[in-house]
């Protein structure tokens, strides 16, 4: 069996700079990370190599709303900074806080900012997904995140 790794990747009008100080900003974090339809909360968060955070992402309080998997409508997680190369990489490891086996697990998450023309191309990989978030799932919200710091970055 292959580990699986979810992919995903956006073309944004902004400077490799600036989209990685989006990812070590924890209010710009909180603005830009959680899929649509959900918020953050950010509770911890040191940005340095490996410094940590601690946050949530809430879902809104709605009967057709998702299941969180800390709460029922919470995904909090822990997370290390790995690596940081200014302007061009950040790798995570991240721990969801939830008693479901099927969450279990560190997976990693590298992002990379490759300059190109008219902006830069923000490439995201997770590996060792927990088996508990589905591909598709797992894409559809890689996808909104970076719509997201899309939007957040060329306002």
């Amino acid at each position: 069996m292959t580990e699986r790794i979810d992919r995903g990747s956006r073309l944004i009008h902004a400077a490799p700079e600036m989209l990685y100080r989006a990812h070590l900003d924890p209010a710009a974090v909180a603005a830009w990370r959680p899929p649509a339809g959900m918020w953050a909360e950010v509770e911890l968060f040191e940005a340095r190599e490996g410094g940590r955070y601690r946050m949530s992402f809430v879902y809104p309080e709605t009967p057709d709303a998702p299941r969180g998997k800390t709460t029922a409508r919470t995904d909090t997680f822990e997370g290390r900074f790995v690596s940081l190369v200014p302007g061009r990489s950040i790798e995570e490891q991240v721990v969801f806080s939830s008693t479901d086996p099927a969450f279990a697990g560190v997976m990693t998450i590298v992002t990379t900012f490759t300059p190109v023309a008219g902006g830069t191309e923000v490439a995201v990989a997770c590996s060792n997904v927990p088996p508990g978030i589905s591909a598709e799932d797992h894409a559809l919200g890689i996808a909104s995140s970076l719509e997201n710091l899309a939007r957040w970055a060329e306002a």
